[in-house]
């Protein structure tokens, strides 16, 4: 409770000058990064820390007809819920050794002293893989929109200062959740239409004229939106903030680098560099795309650029459901049933299941508890597909990649700044930092 009542952003960290006329103030402290048990603490806030649970109804007790009761994509938790345990958010963690993308780990075994410091500082080592040897920014001179906003260019990202961005991938819960949504009963199933192409049918003719979709019950694709999965994001974010804040830290939750330029964007390359160098695809301009998308011109066609992964050494630390990654966008289809059903997927790991369950109850979840129909992936396969063959992205009405254009700065506070202007501006968490972590 005091840790949330007592929150509030602290911007000022040791070794920072503030300009404000007679307020104004120069850190006779020195800049101080964070401790390695630190961020240590903070990467195992964006990581897994242990498993759910499906504790959901199988059947509908009006008609006891199965209902989907297998709908997540993952079972590992984290800090912070998800739509469909999707789990698509990653983080970066920027300071002065580097820019790290941070992996997943598996939740830490039972008994193994997950918190213990010397395992956090193991598992944090684990989870880092280092894509820049610097401290990821724009060049000298140019920090200025559109990379940073007004006065946060003089306290964001500067030396000493420990940086978690976040990045969502959309793509695979915009599959799986097309299916969820399709898995509703007999006249609840809605049909798809193209709110960006003149609301016509978004390639589900036949399943409308089969009677699996009800064609007086409408939903665009832009009301579809991301399907909520760039909720997570905002969620961990906070749960970090927390935890500085409780640890005696300075947090901020502020504007980051513009979006496209922290990917990559080809746009903006010439002027900031490739960043942290995203795979964008820039969809083929048609003439459609005037009236669809308002792009008059070919040579326009980049204001459409979608963000679809990153690699790093021929690895795919992040990859987006679509072509080129897939020949079709049937196969990334059939790629996440595949996960989540096929022989090796998700729903196949009885030994996972058993840990989640006392007794049988597992292998009784995974053999009564319904699966996607046939009828419910070849429909969304069309939709999927009439999406890329038509917008020459997927997905087309949001991004693959979402940056939610905030970022997540920790350091240590200046305390005297904070002494000197403001009543009530630290805590004792803060006074006492130092002693109980030094």
């Amino acid at each position: 409770m005091e840790t949330i009542w007592q929150r509030r952003t602290h911007r000022v960290s040791q070794g920072s000058s503030v300009l404000a006329g007679t307020m104004s103030y120069e850190s006779r402290q020195p800049r101080e990064p964070l401790s390695e048990l630190e961020e240590a603490i903070l990467i195992a806030m964006t990581g897994c820390t242990g498993l759910s649970m499906p504790d959901r109804p199988f059947e509908d007790p009006a008609t006891h007809q199965p209902i989907m009761a297998k709908p997540n994509l993952n079972m590992v938790g984290r800090t912070a819920g998800s739509p469909d345990n999707a789990q698509g958010t990653h983080f970066f963690l920027i300071n002065d050794t580097g820019t790290y993308f941070l992996r997943k780990l598996p939740p830490p075994a039972e008994g193994e002293g997950a918190f213990s410091k010397e395992r956090l500082i193991q598992r944090a080592r684990e989870a880092k893989v280092r894509i820049l040897d610097h401290r990821l920014d724009v060049p000298e001179g140019k920090r200025d929109f559109p990379a940073y906003l007004d006065s946060n260019r003089f306290l964001s990202n500067l030396s000493g200062t420990t940086i978690l961005l976040p990045v969502v991938d959309l793509s695979r819960q915009y599959i799986n959740g097309l299916m969820y949504i399709l898995t509703q009963p007999d006249g609840a199933r809605p049909a798809i239409v193209d709110d960006r192409n003149f609301y016509r049918s978004a390639g589900v003719k036949q399943w409308i004229k089969k009677g699996f979709l009800n064609k007086d019950l409408k939903v665009p694709l832009g009301a579809i939106g991301s399907l909520r999965t760039q909720i997570e994001a905002d969620l961990l974010l906070q749960n970090l903030f927390l935890t500085a804040d409780a640890m005696g830290l300075g947090g901020w939750i502020h504007a980051s680098v513009s979006p496209p330029v922290l990917l990559g964007d080809p746009k903006f390359i010439k002027d900031y560099g490739p960043m942290l160098g995203f795979d964008v695809m820039t969809p083929r301009w048609r003439i459609m795309d005037l009236l669809r998308w308002h792009v008059p011109l070919p040579r326009y066609s980049n204001l459409r650029s979608n963000p679809i992964g990153l690699r790093y050494k021929g690895e795919h630390l992040i990859r987006g459901m679509s072509p080129p990654y897939y020949d079709t966008m049937a196969d990334a289809v059939q790629a996440v049933v595949k996960d989540k059903f096929g022989e090796n997927g998700l729903y196949a790991n009885k030994q996972l299941f058993s840990q989640i369950y006392k007794g049988d109850y597992g292998d009784r979840y995974l053999a009564e508890a319904a699966v996607y129909s046939s009828d419910v992936i070849g429909c969304v396969q069309d939709i999927c597909t009439y999406i890329y063959e038509t917008h020459g992205r997927f997905p087309a009405h949001c991004d693959a990649i979402h940056v939610p254009g905030v970022w997540l700065q920790i350091h240590h506070v200046d305390i005297e700044y904070y002494e000197r202007f403001f009543r009530n501006g630290l805590t004792d968490a803060h006074y006492n930092h130092h002693r109980d972590w030094r």
